[in-house]
């Protein structure tokens, strides 16, 4: 009995050693940190200005993305719980640790006011009260946005495509460069297009008989070509304000040979019509931010634009 003792003592010991990093991880994971790179977006006006170089600036955006980050990750957290019992019936969302059981419902209610409190503080410590209050606005849009809004037609994308461009206007806000209306036509249409690629998606892929998906979505098998002509329309839409802007007398004072730009029109037309492409043949993610991350394809568009933006600025 002495020998077995230790033995025993010794297995626990080490079972509860090694869950401690997994219930670590999974904690980590529920934070979403992969999603962090939508809040990126609040470095597009000090970009856009040609004031990247501007050190000022460049530590408010810093601060602005830090804010961003932290309290994007509470709402995930909340929003994992309000989704829960949706998340356990979907092929993927069932993997996340809340859904798989690997963290539990208390520690997210403890985690999540404390990121939203820790990102407010940095908001309106650190930067001017108008970004603090766009991150207020935030946080009420989405967790309306996760308790109700996303069950109606069509409110759901327009909300979605909103608090994209919310990003970049705070990030004009934090850094006090003004944002153009034609950056903010241009977000609009563009993020609104990858918010009907989401749904467009989400459609085929858990209602492909005619069933309703395991989601509270308002949205039938029936809608997915509506959504889909929807989805173009928008995204070549934000190419059209691109190209009126590129015409405009704004441009002249930024770009020593603005013509250059025109090679943007062409790049964008390509990422857009491929996105849509392969979400009509069932091959693109359910979330257009991962697919593009892990997007090969996106990496050498996006190097493109910069060379052409580059080209324009310096020849």
């Amino acid at each position: 009995m002495s020998l077995r003792e230790p033995v025993s003592s010794f297995s626990t010991s080490d079972t509860t050693v090694a869950a401690q990093p997994s219930r670590l991880m999974s904690l980590v994971k529920a934070l979403r940190v992969h999603q962090w790179i939508k809040n990126v977006l609040v470095f597009v006006p000090l970009l856009m200005a040609h004031k990247i170089f501007d050190t000022t600036s460049l530590i408010r955006a810093a601060y602005a993305l830090a804010a961003w980050c932290l309290c994007a990750s509470g709402i995930y957290l909340l929003n994992d719980v309000f989704d829960l019992k949706t998340d356990r019936l979907h092929p993927r969302k069932k993997l996340r640790p809340l859904a798989a059981g690997t963290i539990t419902s208390a520690s997210v209610w403890t985690l999540a006011p404390l990121l939203m409190l820790a990102g407010l503080a940095i908001a309106f410590l650190l930067l001017p009260e108008p970004f603090g209050l766009a991150i207020v606005i935030y946080l009420v849009l989405t967790t309306a946005y996760s308790v109700y809004l996303k069950r109606l037609l069509m409110v759901d994308v327009l909300v979605l495509a909103g608090l994209y461009t919310l990003r970049v206007l705070s990030g004009g806000y934090a850094t006090g460069i003004p944002v153009s209306p034609w950056l903010l036509a241009f977000s609009m249409f563009l993020f609104l297009s990858l918010a009907f690629v989401k749904r467009y998606t989400e459609l085929r892929s858990f209602a492909p008989d005619g069933a309703p998906p395991a989601s509270r979505r308002n949205y039938t098998s029936e809608d997915t070509e509506l959504l889909k002509n929807f989805g173009t329309v928008s995204g070549y839409l934000s190419v059209l304000v691109l190209v009126l802007y590129i015409n405009s007398k704004e441009v002249v004072s930024l770009y020593r040979q603005p013509t250059i730009l025109w090679l943007v029109g062409p790049c964008l037309l390509y990422w857009i019509t491929r996105v849509w492409l392969l979400a009509h043949r069932g091959k693109m993610h359910d979330d257009p931010i991962v697919f593009t991350v892990k997007d090969p394809a996106s990496y050498v568009v996006g190097a493109m634009v910069v060379a052409v933006v580059v080209a324009a600025t310096l020849w």
